[in-house]
């Protein structure tokens, strides 16, 4: 099958011929129709991912059609299928409890498995996968394994975010912005962070209630005028240390921030526990979303509840994957980008 495999950091992808993968016994061999480019591929292509390494395929936002299934699948050959990033082994006490995104023996394409960088991949744990909606493209719902869902289980599982609140997002990405149209089909009150102001702009017409630049504004301060005195809940969206602080700065008292942003490097950073302690704030980690909730959220996107479209951007080949990431060093443009030709 054709490849797109990492053999330097910061180098282009090398488009290779390997070998197909074997199908699991518990899981299916799926032929990939799409698979989004995210930020935290970027983390892994720049070397800051421990199991992304020389000979890696990435790719964890992934769907395609079952070409093979192994004599324990739960899915058969023929099924059209979008996949959680996190597959949990659906026996521990952390997937038997519902948390199989905590699941310490999880798989993760992309991440010390082989991803969907790829005509093939192969899926274990098949029962996390769920069929893909028949009105759903495969561009679209590629992305829903990881931006979508991830934001979505931040937004009603740990912040709790009721009608009325506001919610600061910081970074306008592929995550930022399902946060921010997630956050408003809530009824919530929305304000969004970025460098960019294309993608402020992008976002405002998205429905946003108001924007801040943070290249040109105090972030904290500004928040705490538009909502009179500090967001409800705040979400971090990309993984440093100075969105970080912002989000926590930006709190009301007794606010609840999310980080969402998978921390870059080697995860440290400086945050100020002053303003935690003082604003008695909740800091909340998250990453992504149990797979027993996805029939329901794709229902919801399938009712027209919520219109995700606005968040797919550019259909890429698979060579082009290496521009996406070489473009995620700088200030990007709004949406996403998802690899749907694995011909070139």
């Amino acid at each position: 099958m054709r490849a797109a495999v990492v053999r330097g950091f910061n180098e282009d992808l090398s488009i290779e011929t390997v070998r197909d993968p074997d199908c699991p016994e518990n899981g299916v061999v799926l032929e990939v129709a799409a698979c989004g480019v995210c930020r935290s591929d970027f983390h892994g292509w720049v070397g800051g991912h421990p199991k992304v390494t020389n000979g890696s395929i990435m790719g964890h936002e992934y769907c395609g059609t079952v070409v093979e299934a192994g004599a324990q699948a739960k899915h058969k050959v023929g099924d059209k299928l979008i996949a959680p990033f996190i597959l949990g082994c659906g026996d521990c006490p952390a997937c038997q409890t519902g948390a199989s995104n905590t699941c310490e023996s999880a798989i993760v394409p992309g991440f010390g498995a082989p991803g969907a960088y790829a005509e093939f991949v192969a899926v274990p744990f098949d029962h996390n996968l769920v069929h893909l909606p028949q009105t759903m493209s495969p561009a679209l719902a590629a992305g829903l394994g990881c931006r979508v869902t991830t934001a979505w289980h931040a937004l009603t599982d740990r912040a709790n975010v009721r009608a009325g609140e506001w919610v600061a997002v910081h970074g306008t990405g592929g995550i930022g912005l399902s946060a921010l149209l997630l956050a408003k089909m809530l009824g919530a009150q929305v304000v969004v962070v970025d460098v960019v102001q294309e993608k402020l702009d992008h976002a405002l017409a998205l429905g946003a209630d108001a924007a801040v630049n943070a290249a040109t504004q105090d972030v904290p301060e500004a928040i705490r005028e538009i909502t009179k005195g500090g967001a409800q809940v705040s979400l971090e969206a990309l993984g440093i240390a100075q969105t970080t602080n912002a989000s926590v700065e930006c709190l009301a008292t007794l606010g609840r921030h999310v980080h969402v942003g998978m921390p870059a490097g080697d995860g440290m950073m400086e945050i100020n526990m002053r303003a935690i302690y003082a604003k008695q704030l909740a800091f909340y980690g998250t990453r992504g979303m149990p797979s027993w909730k996805y029939p329901s959220l794709l229902s919801m996107i399938e009712r027209g509840d919520v219109d995700l479209t606005p968040m797919l951007d550019r259909e890429v080949t698979l060579s082009g994957a290496s521009a996406e990431l070489r473009a995620m060093k700088g200030p990007t443009r709004p949406g996403t980008a998802v690899i749907t030709d694995f011909s070139r």
